[in-house]
């Protein structure tokens, strides 16, 4: 069957939220010391930040930076990581069974955000900690009275307050792993308490509330319970105190679990696991929504997510990704674009040598596979998320662990969207064929094509291909131009590869 993709201008989904290129730096492994700040390294600053990673992550485009956790956040004390170095307070870590020195903390990271060009987003201990200590780290970012907090901050040496606008309470607090996991009533409860009090201290923050990551049997329960006990305290605090409702996945042995092992077709086919997950959260909030009558909408935060199934805490999270793994990434901008009308914020974990784009040692570093997808989005994302139409070759992924097989998947995962104000499209296909190329024709169905145009291409040889030190440039992304006129436009993708055409039209 040929494939065909088909386009009306018109149909429009939604405005796309540029967060949804959002990074996430954790104090774990060698993502914070050896990566992002290492004074000792001859490509380091003043300030010990790697200008060299500075560079690479301003090539991502991150509009926001979650921190500093993660697991870590839910025995983090944030006074431990302030003011002199010479005080500061060296701490065990629970979560990832380390030291944390404590060397880099809050402003040190707010500085390397607007060096960066990104929003903070901080996440509050809703572990060990409690909502004083929570709703204090707010006041000594944000605040602005003559207070012991605000007078603490410019002793450090920031007169002028951080303005932080995003804050989570609590990460994964659904965990078994983590400190302090919280039954779903529990943290609804904890929740609603936290965002007074924080809410009370800044009206101006916009609060997430950390619902889902292990998509067990209780996942809607959690979502139902803290929108109804934030929804109970409106009356008391004037404010609707649930701004973002965060979900987690990874590409990992529990979400590939359902699929055949080391099989392509069945490793392509996890696309079906985003849509499952994006629709059924959608769903969870709609009803709820109507059911409290809320007034206002309550967009996701995808707050972590990636490719992680190789590595564990032996191995600091250090994940070598391949082609395949590129694709998955791609894939999942696919689906944070489909879903802009909701997703409005996505993060992936982590940004430095953690289950990261980037790979450093002291002295140089190389991009890895999943980085050259997330650049090309990143710089060709056009402002709305077209409703796209395309049909074609399909493909099966054989099920296991009881898991039912899936038939009928769509060989070419798509997405489209539209810059208006530069008459701008750009389509983005994940061709999910293992050895064989796939023609495809794209239809505008209004406007055409103005005959110029660029396309970028991210492949390999082999669907294992893998950059490193020695070979950092076997995956790449290939630019090169291509003529498009009329409304109909043909071309052959290759085999297991990304392809982002953008077009000028009229």
């Amino acid at each position: 069957m040929p494939n065909q993709i088909s386009i009306n201008l018109d149909r429009t989904l939604a405005p796309i939220n540029r967060d949804i290129f959002g990074g996430f730096a954790e104090h774990l492994g060698r993502c914070i010391y050896g990566g992002i700040y290492e004074p000792d390294s001859p490509l380091a600053g003043e300030d010990g930040l790697r200008t060299d990673v500075l560079d690479a992550l301003r090539r991502l485009k991150m509009p926001v930076m979650r921190y500093p956790g993660g697991n870590f956040v839910s025995g983090y004390r944030w006074r431990d990581a302030v003011g002199p170095a010479d005080e500061r307070k060296a701490r065990m870590d629970l979560a990832w069974h380390d030291v944390e020195p404590n060397t880099f903390g809050t402003n040190e990271f707010v500085d390397f955000c607007r060096k960066l060009g990104s929003e903070p987003y901080m996440a509050v201990n809703c572990g060990d900690g409690d909502m004083r200590e929570a709703r204090d780290w707010l006041e000594y970012c944000n605040g602005t009275k003559d207070t012991a907090l605000v007078k603490l901050r410019k002793e450090h040496g920031y007169e002028s307050p951080h303005d932080i606008k995003y804050w989570s309470i609590g990460n994964e607090v659904d965990g078994p792993w983590q400190i302090g996991m919280k039954t779903p009533e529990e943290y609804a409860r904890a929740y609603a308490e936290y965002a007074k009090v924080m809410k009370w201290t800044d009206p101006s923050i916009k609060l997430f509330a950390a619902a889902v990551s292990l998509w067990d049997t209780e996942w809607v329960e959690r979502i139902q319970l803290v929108m109804e006990h934030a929804h109970s305290f409106k009356r008391f605090t004037q404010q609707d105190l649930i701004d973002y409702i965060a979900i987690h996945w990874y590409v990992g042995n529990d979400m590939k679990r359902g699929f055949a092992d080391d099989d392509f077709a069945s490793y392509m086919a996890i696309s079906e696991r985003f849509e499952d997950h994006l629709s059924s959260t959608e769903g969870v909030i709609r009803a709820m929504s109507s059911a409290l009558k809320l007034e206002h909408d309550i967009p996701i935060a995808v707050d972590e997510w990636n490719v992680w199934y190789r590595t564990g805490n032996d191995e600091k999270l250090e994940e070598i990704y391949n082609l395949e793994d590129a694709l998955v990434v791609a894939m999942h901008f696919n689906a944070f674009i489909r879903h802009a009308k909701t997703v409005k914020m996505a993060n992936i974990a982590q940004i430095v040598n953690v289950i990261a784009p980037i790979m450093t040692q002291p002295d140089g570093m190389f991009l890895q596979t999943i980085f050259h997808p997330f650049e090309v989005y990143a710089k060709t994302c056009g402002d709305t998320a077209l409703d796209v139409h395309w049909s074609g070759d399909t493909f099966s992924a054989e099920g296991k662990n009881g898991n039912r097989s899936l038939n009928g998947i769509r060989t070419l995962d798509v997405s489209a969207t539209l810059d208006a104000k530069k008459k701008q499209l750009a389509v983005y296909v994940v061709n999910r064929t293992k050895d064989r190329a796939s023609d495809v024709t794209i239809s505008l169905r209004d406007g055409s094509f103005k005959g110029s145009g660029r396309q970028y291409l991210v492949n390999g040889s082999d669907i294992k291909t893998t950059n490193s030190f020695e070979t950092p440039h076997n995956v790449v992304s290939k630019v090169s131009s291509v003529s498009a006129s009329g409304n109909r436009f043909s071309t052959t993708l290759e085999p297991h590869s990304f392809t982002a055409l953008v077009f000028d039209i009229n």
